[in-house]
């Protein structure tokens, strides 16, 4: 294992103050319960650009900020990429905001500024001034972290990668043993402006797991659990046959696994196992997990073409709990269902963006995780090109969500959903460009 703790200004960087004006002292909650709303905040909307194919959006991504009442408004138009800031990335950029929208985290992913951290201030339409230095963090996470900010208060980020997994044979040279990457998890002090810790180590599975080719391909979507000495870190599993040591496609999946890991030291790596779902467990550019107000850790499950996508429920022992039984197949009558992101409201609602077999076509779906029901949403406008794919970000602000609606190539808007009642409400037009699309709200 190797761990550094340090200032960055250690490694030779300069920093200008750095203020998070989010944080509070006194906030120290790790589950995503009910935020009190703020009347302030505000709603950043964020475009991802056509590189070579529509809906790729690794041209780039623009960004644009409005008040809540401009946001609801279904009069107002936002065009941000005519009128919106870029922000650093090669590709897609992956942002986080904080709780009370006045700040956007980013951290660059892949190309020659591939893992670097920044802050910016948001101040209203495409006025994002930069708060402090950028800070890389890309020779212990590479250039291509997947990452998100903790529920505490806006204090914290956790960066996770894998590095390309190695074959290894026997020592006859031939004979199949394992596929293996090594891990790095690594903390970052948004109020220190430092590194806090960063572990690595390699991922084992079971022998007779590893024997088989599986192997942990990527991590993501890690989440502090309720009593703040755990991370559990979603999984994308993948498998190497062993007769040629190549990657198979359409492998039969083992049971879904999450990596649990000490915090804040991120030590003690433990693999955890689902024996109710067999999908990845890492999301793709979003939040993946969520505490909920009841204490336990709910999970959403990707990439099984068999069985379409779960929600498990880890407890608060950081085991899964395999009593608990929520197939989205199952609650929404479709076949292949697939979360692309969701977001937890509080008091056991969330929503889900999501397609299903035999289309990429995007819909939302209300889910009660106490009832283990899910249903359609209606009053949001569908079409056939919108495509969740690429989806980040949500604002939840008190008992509302915020959810941008784009097809791709087309305009759409925001939409805002009261988690009580259910009512949706058609804000801000979200004025598009061909091959585009607006990826989140924050």
């Amino acid at each position: 294992m190797k761990k550094s703790t340090f200032k960055l200004l250690a490694c030779g960087l300069a920093f200008t103050t750095f203020a998070l004006t989010s944080c509070s002292s006194d906030d120290n909650k790790n589950e995503e319960t009910p935020v009190a709303p703020t009347e302030d905040r505000w709603i950043t909307v964020a475009g991802a650009i056509m590189q070579t194919n529509p809906g790729d959006g690794d041209g780039g991504t623009k960004v644009y900020s409005v008040s809540k009442e401009d946001a609801k408004n279904p009069n107002v138009s936002i065009n941000v990429y005519d009128n919106g800031e870029p922000v650093q990335s090669s590709r897609t950029a992956r942002l986080q905001s904080s709780v009370d929208g006045k700040t956007l985290f980013n951290i660059t992913y892949t190309g020659a500024n591939g893992g670097q951290f920044m802050t910016y201030n948001v101040n209203g339409g495409k006025n994002f001034s930069q708060s402090g230095q950028t800070v890389s963090i890309a020779q212990y996470a590479g250039a291509s972290p997947r990452w998100v900010k903790l529920f505490d208060g806006d204090k914290t980020g956790v960066a996770v990668n894998v590095t390309a997994p190695v074959v290894t044979t026997e020592a006859d040279g031939v004979t199949y043993k394992h596929t293996r990457g090594t891990a790095t998890v690594l903390s970052l002090d948004f109020l220190g402006i430092k590194i806090a810790t960063y572990e690595q180590y390699p991922l084992p599975l079971s022998a007779e797991e590893e024997a088989l080719g599986h192997h942990i391909f990527r991590l993501d979507a890690p989440t502090l659990n309720k009593a703040g000495n755990k991370l559990i870190i979603g999984t994308w599993m993948r498998k190497t046959n062993p007769s040629t040591g190549t990657n198979e496609s359409g492998f039969e999946r083992i049971g879904s696994k999450s990596v649990v890991v000490d915090y804040p030291s991120l030590q003690n790596p433990k693999i955890i196992t689902s024996t109710v779902g067999f999908g990845d467990t890492s999301g793709y550019r979003s939040f993946n997990s969520f505490v909920a107000n009841d204490g336990n850790i709910y999970q959403a499950t990707q990439r099984d073409t068999k069985n379409g996508s779960y929600i498990l429920k880890i407890n608060q022992s950081n085991e899964y709990d395999n009593s608990y039984v929520f197939s989205l197949d199952t609650a929404l009558g479709v076949k292949g269902s697939y979360v692309d992101a969701w977001r937890y409201v509080g008091n056991g609602i969330a929503y889900a963006v999501y397609h299903h077999e035999g289309s990429d076509q995007g819909f939302v779906a209300r889910l009660d995780l106490n009832a283990k029901t899910a249903k359609l949403v209606d009053g949001i406008a569908y079409d056939a090109d919108l495509d969740f794919g690429q989806y980040q970000g949500f604002v939840v602000d008190g008992n509302e969500i915020y959810i941008a609606v784009t097809p791709v190539g087309k305009d759409g808007n925001i939409y805002i959903i009261d988690s009580v009642t259910g009512a949706v409400t058609k804000g801000a037009k979200l004025v598009n460009k061909p091959g585009n699309h607006y990826i989140g709200v924050f």
